[in-house]
């Protein structure tokens, strides 16, 4: 069992990025458990959190295998939002998910999922940097297919991960492509690591 601690923005980003962590883990055959550190309060408390959780690691040596942490590109940009997130006093990996410009869009992007999920595929999203546009959007593109999104439709962030074709949703957008790569990798090393010790 390997241990993830996450920050992230908010419930969003908790239930696409949980998802797809697992998603991935699964598929690479290895097991997670998921530390939620930070889960609300937007962009500045998830710096501010890391920053007080990486001088605690520092302290105290119990370093996690992994460390995930998702937050909007916003307007931005992916560029500037590394810039804010210093990681460079830890020695656990780290995997940065930085949806641009936000994370709702992630789940718009395969509509044949959205499709098995709610029987009605969606359109695909455009890119444009609009505070809310793309909430609106799951929350329309939920509610056009009869369901009732009660939580603006990201309670369904699991079945449509679940459902989705990754490797095609990832080349329809850089910022889940970044992601999804980078997070292949460290569970690519972690099998390789496994091997390793079996022999």
């Amino acid at each position: 069992m390997h241990d993830v601690a996450l920050f992230v923005e908010d419930h969003a980003h908790r239930q696409v990025v949980g998802a797809l962590v697992q998603r991935l883990a699964e598929e690479s055959g290895l097991a997670v458990r998921l530390d939620w550190r930070s889960a609300v309060r937007g962009h500045g408390r998830v710096v501010q959190e890391l920053k007080q959780y990486l001088t605690d690691l520092t302290q105290q040596g119990d370093h996690p295998d992994l460390i995930v942490v998702a937050t909007d590109a916003n307007c931005s940009g992916w560029q500037q939002r590394i810039r804010d997130i210093d990681v460079s006093a830890t020695v656990s990996p780290v995997v940065l998910a930085v949806p641009d410009p936000h994370i709702e869009r992630w789940l718009l992007l395969d509509g044949a999922a959205f499709k098995s999920v709610f029987g009605k595929g969606c359109d695909a999203p455009d890119r444009k940097c609009d505070r809310g546009r793309y909430k609106h959007k799951l929350f329309t593109s939920v509610r056009a297919t009869g369901m009732v999104p009660r939580l603006g439709g990201i309670e369904f962030a699991e079945d449509i991960v679940r459902q989705m074709d990754i490797r095609s949703a990832a080349r329809a957008d850089p910022s889940l492509h970044r992601f999804v790569e980078e997070l292949r990798h460290v569970f690519q090393q972690w099998k390789v690591a496994g091997r390793r010790t079996n022999l």
